[in-house]
């Protein structure tokens, strides 16, 4: 894509035609990737459900990434820092009536943004939903994982372990659009290939000071249980600690999602079984880029849907995870890491 975009293709005619009709200036950017039309400053939003939370670092270094390439500045980062749905309707009117370029907004709610959707696109402004979609919501395309299927595969792999007994799951937010499919998809898929498995869920809370006194509680209540398992990135940190700190490595199964430190550590060390990447720094990168090829084309380049990967981290794979510190997983190492000299196949059951 992007070296169509540097070839003078059809992409760039059109931004050469909007540029004309501005009075922007054609301009390269900085030649590492091939000319980029010039554009006006395409003001880009982002709304987010916890917007302080660890596991967006690398989303935001992709939209960071994806505005230095293309020559738009860094779009904002708003939202809620604790899920709370008011404030990220809020921030997403306040992106209308200030009429910027383009709105990626995590769906977390069916209800709560469908007018704003409307009365964004009603007024020309595109809008992308980005790690969370929501049934009868109207967003141009969804950029993420798909959250059913994520939890039914994991579900799949749960019931290789534990055929019978209680297992615990943490959820920042039950019914969230962001994490409950992945729930469901965990109950559906044990229904098939678990029945004897009983699934507790719990409710740890948006904020991920507090998800590791959830976890504790509910395993100290119920310390029978045969698996500990998470469907958020906090929580599934919480669940790799509370192992960890209870000496239970080997003894539970255990999983979740995401790749914060502690997460990928309890990977290494043998507290998890696994864990899922779903490569968080695209659903920054991406949502960025298919908003500026929509109005750089005229409308005419439709935003795709895209869906961001299923990727099972085990510690057969989790050594790049471990020591890259990369920024395309939430580290601090901006340098190419290099391609390996031969790529290892993932697990049959890995994508």
């Amino acid at each position: 894509m992007l070296k169509y975009l540097g070839a003078g293709g059809g992409v760039v005619a059109a931004g050469a035609a909007l540029a004309a009709c501005t009075g922007v200036q054609q301009a390269q950017n900085g030649g590492r990737s091939g000319p980029f039309p010039g554009n006006p400053g395409w003001r880009f939003v982002f709304v987010n459900h916890v917007t302080t939370n660890s596991f967006f670092v690398p989303t935001r270094s992709g939209l960071a990434d994806a505005a230095a390439l293309l020559g738009v500045p860094e779009p904002q980062w708003t939202g809620s820092e604790n899920g709370n749905v008011a404030q990220m309707a809020s921030a997403m009117e306040t992106a209308i009536n200030s009429k910027v370029d383009g709105i990626a907004i995590a769906l977390t709610d069916d209800h709560a943004f469908v007018d704003l959707t409307k009365r964004a696109l009603g007024q020309g402004i595109p809008v992308i939903a980005y790690n969370a979609g929501a049934a009868g919501n109207y967003p141009l395309a969804y950029v993420g994982q798909d959250l059913y299927l994520s939890g039914f595969r994991m579900g799949q792999r749960i019931a290789q372990k534990i055929t019978s007994g209680d297992i615990l799951v943490g959820i920042s937010q039950p019914g969230g659009n962001n994490v409950q499919p992945r729930l469901d998809g965990i109950t559906d898929a044990l229904k098939q290939a678990a029945p004897g498995v009983r699934v507790q869920s719990v409710n740890t809370g948006a904020e991920q000071a507090g998800e590791l006194n959830a976890m504790t509680a509910a395993y100290t209540g119920n310390a029978g249980a045969k698996g500990i398992y998470a469907v958020d990135a906090g929580s599934t940190a919480a669940c790799a600690k509370l192992i960890a700190d209870r000496g239970l490595s080997g003894r539970v199964g255990a999983g979740g999602f995401d790749l914060l430190d502690d997460t990928v550590a309890g990977v290494k060390g043998g507290a998890l079984d696994f864990t899922i990447d779903q490569s968080p720094y695209l659903q920054g990168f991406l949502s960025v880029l298919y908003l500026y090829l929509f109005r750089l084309s005229g409308t005419l380049v439709a935003p795709p849907a895209t869906d961001t990967g299923l990727t099972f981290v085990t510690k057969e794979n989790v050594g790049p995870y471990a020591t890259a510190h990369s920024r395309f997983e939430g580290g601090d190492n901006k340098d190419v890491i290099g391609m390996p000299g031969a790529i290892p196949l993932p697990p049959a059951s890995g994508r």
